[in-house]
């Protein structure tokens, strides 16, 4: 068991030993937006706070936009499109190769600035980085293969030709969680395709964003093609970024009620887009499940990021035979885990992104004990900004715990018992975004992959996402995908032309 959990915030690549707190490439911090290769403040001069989810500390004041530096970067992208669509595969290849490079070499610093503004442990931050760089290198190799085709005609005087142009202006809202990662995953198959690029990041991390932007620049992308404006009032950017008649499409990450509106607001001109929303993810426990390696899929895909992540386990359904050795297995890893300051090289957990995120995980965890469910193991508390690691039981389908992404430290256990309660259970919720499952039982693999209606399924396995692998969801989880090949056709319009030669 002590290999697992050794194992589990871990990447192989990721240089280990003293932290140091000083950036090496001091100017990928930054406070202004960047906006057609310049860095701007807002017009009204108006600042917003950025500040350490760990102390509360005060990082930075970041240029806080209205709607008319937004449309600044409308225009700027506009333009630059134009002329980019126009470049060779192999040119908008190399420039991404360079962004990837670069990214690498100064992914030590990027992930320092991601522990300060978002909190994670400095380990998984420094595995954001590497996994947002591997979805930029992906898509300069899928930039050389948006391959059109010839389709036979109907008569031997025609010809019908098939070609995958880039849509135009692409924007974009992303989350706080992965600040690097959900960028990376957006940008790099808009640019590969042709088009331009404009992201508002979430206003409790900017920072990445803009760092991120500093490497565009030092890669040599054109102006105009990257833009970053970062603001606090998101219904008035959110608007900007989705109706001027500019912009070809949307993309977002985060909430489903949110993503809603913004799905609403680009019918109004009927906008492209793609959304990745909330989730409520199963994690079946099967009789014949191999502990050990329940364990340690458990710990990836709920610990990660303390919860905090659109695929985290939210619901865990554990056969009844075995629900005490899971338990006790499950409670030894728990005991391992250290909670604390990111920054810190032994913490396995950082804190919370802000006290409203831990309001509502204890809200859930105190409404569940109220209706019935038992409180198992709870860790200490070491801070306000911390949801100690938690395990409860005897939960219910109909409890707000089962129904609501906890995006919390958070173990909740109900029992089944049988396969086709197991698969009710699962299915039971308006989300489908990922679901995990464990069993050796090879014919059951098959059906339970068949039966659970999400768009990424983890077979005994926590750990899902990678930039070859096409990520998204199905029902109120979103729709297009993100990675594999599949991800850059999000991104192309399909221009048929039927040609007569006679």
């Amino acid at each position: 068991m002590k290999e697992y959990i050794k194992a589990l915030f871990v990447h192989d690549s990721i240089e280990q030993g003293a932290i140091d707190m000083s950036l090496e490439k001091s100017e990928l911090f930054q406070t202004k937006a960047f906006i057609n290769g310049q860095w701007l403040n807002a017009t009204n001069k108006d600042t917003f706070p950025v500040y350490n989810p760990y102390d509360k500390s005060l990082i930075a004041e970041v240029a806080d936009l209205d709607i008319s530096d937004c449309e600044l970067a409308i225009e700027a992208a506009f333009g630059a499109q134009k002329t980019w669509k126009l470049r060779p595969a192999k040119e908008r290849a190399s420039l991404l190769m360079r962004l990837y490079d670069l990214m690498i070499e100064h992914k030590s610093d990027l992930a320092q600035l991601l522990t300060l503004e978002q909190g994670k442990v400095l380990k998984e931050a420094q595995g954001e980085i590497i996994y947002g760089a591997n979805y930029i290198k992906w898509f300069a190799e899928e930039a050389l293969r948006i391959n059109g085709k010839i389709i036979p005609a109907l008569s031997k005087n025609h010809e019908i030709r098939v070609y995958h142009e880039p849509v135009g202006v692409v924007t974009a809202i992303t989350p706080w969680n992965f600040p690097n990662a959900m960028i990376a995953r957006k940008m790099a198959p808009a640019l590969a395709a042709g088009c331009s690029f404009v992201v508002k990041p979430s206003e409790e991390t900017p920072l990445s964003a803009l760092a991120i932007a500093k490497l565009v620049k030092e890669a040599g992308f054109p102006d105009g093609l990257f833009n970053v404006v970062t603001g606090t009032n998101s219904e008035v950017i959110g608007d900007a970024l989705i109706l001027p008649k500019e912009v070809a499409k949307f993309t977002f990450t985060g909430s489903t009620s949110v993503g809603k509106k913004l799905q609403a607001k680009c019918a109004l001109g009927m906008k492209r887009s793609s959304m990745e929303l909330g989730g409520n993810a199963p994690f079946i426990v099967f009789e014949d499940a191999d502990i050990p390696k329940v364990i340690a899929g458990t710990m990836i895909s709920k610990f990660r990021n303390a919860g905090q992540t659109c695929v985290c386990s939210n619901r865990f359904l554990v056969h009844e035979s075995i629900e005490d050795a899971f338990k006790d297995a499950l409670l030894v890893a728990m005991k391992s885990l250290k909670s604390g300051n990111g920054l810190t090289d032994c913490m396995s957990l950082g804190p919370m992104i802000n006290q409203q995120t831990v309001h509502k995980v204890e809200g859930l965890i105190q409404s569940a004990i109220e209706a019935g469910a038992r409180l198992v193991y709870q860790a200490d508390k070491v801070g306000n900004e911390f949801v100690p690691p938690t395990l409860i039981d005897q939960v219910t389908a109909d409890m707000a715990i089962s129904t609501t992404e906890i995006f919390g430290p958070v173990v909740a256990i109900q029992t089944f018992t049988d396969e086709a309660e197991a698969i009710r259970l699962a299915n039971d919720t308006p989300f489908g975004l990922a679901a995990y499952f464990y069993t050796h039982d090879a014919t059951r693999i098959h059906r339970v992959s068949r039966d659970l209606e999400y768009g990424i399924i983890g077979v005994n396995e926590g750990s899902i996402s990678n930039e070859m692998a096409p990520f998204g969801g199905v029902k109120e989880s979103g729709q297009g995908r993100e990675g594999s090949s599949d991800g850059i056709l999000d991104y192309v319009d399909v221009k048929y032309i039927c040609q007569n030669f006679a």
